[in-house]
């Protein structure tokens, strides 16, 4: 089924969250009491909420989006490559306004597909979430509720969900599954614990973007090797 996708249509994905603020005492009180609760779920032995408070970013009521970075396969004087495109700003309103006009103008062009690693957990439902939060409407492509399984499964594609084959207790990382593939591990400078203390601490946003336009990179590799294709070599890559 793979092999009959066109690589044309597919749009591969990648975001990168932090916690809504620096710290829990930045928090507004009401969030602050919100977050206590909501931590219950998985503190352990003696941790405050505050000691778990870097996990909020993964939440779309207690995170933000910093950067979206989208991917196409092409061919080029008879070679494939990929080139990888980024929004990313400390204003969430403006790159997912930036990223939906994309988004939008991406899906005219005939059936359209994304694709991402956890994507059906996180990233879609994420970018549709936040998308509410600021008053932009969900694109359409991301507008999937009440939608048929199979709807989803056709148009949000996951290359998690896909190496899952049915087997809903198994969650493998991206770079387990790059190691397993050969293909160059993106997880070469930081990796997704690290994002909140490279853009609070360091306030390094150029950094985060790298490191998310590698995974895109990565999954697009990852893809063609589920469809039984060799991966590209490192100088196919191109940052728009």
């Amino acid at each position: 089924m793979l092999n009959q996708i066109n690589l044309d249509s597919v749009l591969f994905l990648d975001i990168e969250t932090v916690p809504m603020y620096p710290g829990y005492t930045d928090m507004p009180e009401k969030f602050q009491l919100l977050w206590d609760k909501k931590s219950t779920y998985f503190r352990e032995g003696e941790q405050t909420a505050a000691d778990v408070y870097d996990r909020a970013g993964i939440y779309a009521e207690f995170g933000r989006i910093i950067c979206i970075s989208v991917g196409t396969l092409y061919q080029k004087q008879g070679e494939m490559r990929c080139r990888v495109k980024s929004y990313a700003s400390d204003d969430e309103k403006k790159l997912l306004f930036e990223f939906v006009n994309m988004l939008e103008n991406f899906c005219k062009h005939g059936q359209v597909k994304l694709c991402a690693h956890n994507g059906q957990e996180f990233d879609y439902p994420y970018i549709a979430r936040r998308c509410l939060i600021n008053n932009i409407p969900i694109p359409k492509i991301l507008d999937m509720a009440g939608a048929k399984p199979w709807e989803v499964k056709d148009t949000l594609l996951d290359t998690l969900q896909l190496w899952k084959f049915g087997d809903y207790k198994h969650y493998t990382s991206l770079d387990l599954l790059c190691a397993v593939f050969d293909i160059p591990t993106p997880k070469d400078d930081i990796d997704g614990s690290q994002v909140a203390g490279v853009y609070y601490r360091d306030g390094d946003l150029d950094r985060i973007v790298q490191y998310c336009e590698k995974d895109v990179f990565a999954l697009a590799q990852l893809f063609l090797r589920y469809q039984g294709k060799k991966i590209l070599p490192q100088d196919a890559f191109e940052s728009a």
